[in-house]
């Protein structure tokens, strides 16, 4: 029998507020995405751009030093720090300590676009994880699932906010198997395995088993860097103040919907992931 999931609907997402914050930039928060290599440059800029467009107040950015000053340019909105590069342009597992003073003091950490090796990944993410304060929030994508899926036990019972996002690929490395056809339930079992929220294309769940989907979501979207544009709106939407659950429920409707509203321009399967982001404050306003 298939899981039971609530589908993620506007009428739910207005009972389900998003908390808008009062004040400066810093109550909105700050959003620090950890990713890149000298090649892939571009998942971060797509991340970091999306927490903006979601609603964060401050960006920062952490990525490969050979990319750090065309990423000061493409993104002036953000402060952008040069990471120590391996000799084939991946980020070093171990870039010292400007990056632990940078995930101390933000709110959100988003760790995983663009990176490209696994075991030097697995140090950043324990580097992020003994960084981070307690009520840090945590994305983690792309090779930082591939790295938890080394370390199963590296969250359990950790109290943190952590939001997975995998694709299909991705949820295999973590599963241990292929994905079965009920999407649901491989995102409560992934969730209660990993003790963290989990989106898997538009399958929302906790580890304490409650589960959403998201039914609107198409074809489109499976374009190069639309998985680095969700996770920076998950991690936006987290740093202005959602709960994770929330905040991955909010993300997976605005991801899609943005999707559905430049079909008329470029048809179902013609748009970029770029596109996309200017979408995203328009969606959610319109909820």
């Amino acid at each position: 029998m298939p899981s039971r999931s609530d589908v993620i609907t506007p009428a739910l997402l207005r009972d389900w507020a998003l908390p808008v914050p009062t004040g400066g930039k810093e109550a909105r928060g700050t959003v620090l995405v950890v990713g890149g290599s000298r090649f892939t440059p571009g998942a971060v800029l797509l991340a970091g751009v999306a927490a903006l467009r979601a609603g964060a107040g401050v960006l920062q950015l952490a990525a490969a030093e050979s990319t750090a000053a065309s990423l000061s340019i493409q993104v002036p909105e953000a402060l952008v720090v040069g990471l120590p590069e391996t000799g084939d342009g991946a980020v070093r597992g171990d870039p010292g300590d400007l990056l632990r003073g940078l995930v101390a003091e933000a709110d959100v950490v988003a760790v995983g676009p663009g990176l490209t090796d696994i075991e030097t990944t697995g140090e950043l993410l324990r580097l992020v994880l003994d960084a981070a304060g307690r009520e840090t929030a945590l994305v983690l994508d792309a090779y930082a699932l591939g790295a938890l899926s080394h370390a199963p036990d590296l969250l359990v019972g950790s109290g943190r906010k952590v939001v997975l996002t995998p694709n299909l690929t991705e949820a295999k490395h973590l599963l241990g198997r292929d994905p079965g056809d009920d999407l649901d339930a491989e995102a409560v079992e992934l969730a209660g395995r990993y003790d963290a929220v989990v989106s898997l294309y538009g399958h929302v769940a906790t580890p304490d088993g409650r589960a959403w989907r998201e039914e609107s979501g198409d074809a489109g979207l499976g374009t190069s860097g639309s998985g680095d544009v969700r996770s920076g709106l998950l991690a936006g939407l987290l740093s202005r103040g959602a709960d994770p659950a929330q905040a991955a429920c909010w993300a997976a409707f605005a991801h899609a919907v943005s999707g559905q509203r430049l079909v008329p321009r470029y048809g179902r399967i013609g748009f970029l992931a770029r596109e996309l982001l200017d979408e995203i404050p328009y969606t959610i306003a319109t909820v």
